[in-house]
């Protein structure tokens, strides 16, 4: 049991249905808006868990999740995050990133997959790849990096 600070009132807030069902497959202009490292289940690795939200269009504010095994005992699967890192970090314009937080805020073109549901679970999506928004910043980290990304990555 739990006291809550004050009286909560459900009649002041509207209803709505949530809906968490996997967007359709496709590109969506996004925005990384959290991300942290969290360890795996198997707890013998970590993995970067980053959200994004959509920009525009018919989904605008939904959530996209992408999780990039950077730290693993199955190097194929530290090889594949770290081609999804850099390439969201490519896209972002970004040459190297000692924080994920580098990343949030820069609008970027997430291409989405339907991973289809098991009897436990339903529909989810993936994340295919990162591409630019604008071109142009995608190009705008290749020279040098700001100084906050001098330091050694965390992980």
């Amino acid at each position: 049991m739990a006291q809550l600070p004050s009286e909560f009132d459900t009649s002041q807030v509207p209803e709505t249905e949530a809906d968490y069902s996997a967007l359709p497959a496709g590109d969506y202009i996004c925005q990384a808006t959290d991300s942290e490292m969290k360890d795996t289940k198997a707890g013998n690795g970590q993995y970067l868990q980053i959200t994004f939200e959509v920009l525009d269009g018919d989904h605008k504010g939904r959530k996209i999740w992408d999780r990039l095994n950077l730290v693993n005992p199955n190097q194929t699967a530290v090889d594949i995050a770290q081609r999804q890192l850099a390439s969201l970090a490519r896209s972002c314009g970004v040459q190297k990133v000692a924080d994920s937080s580098v990343l949030h805020g820069i609008p970027v073109t997430l291409k989405i997959k339907i991973r289809k549901g098991t009897d436990q679970f339903d529909d989810s999506n993936d994340v295919v790849s990162y591409k630019a928004a604008n071109p142009a910043q995608a190009s705008s980290g290749s020279e040098s990096s700001p100084p906050w990304e001098s330091s050694p990555p965390p992980f």
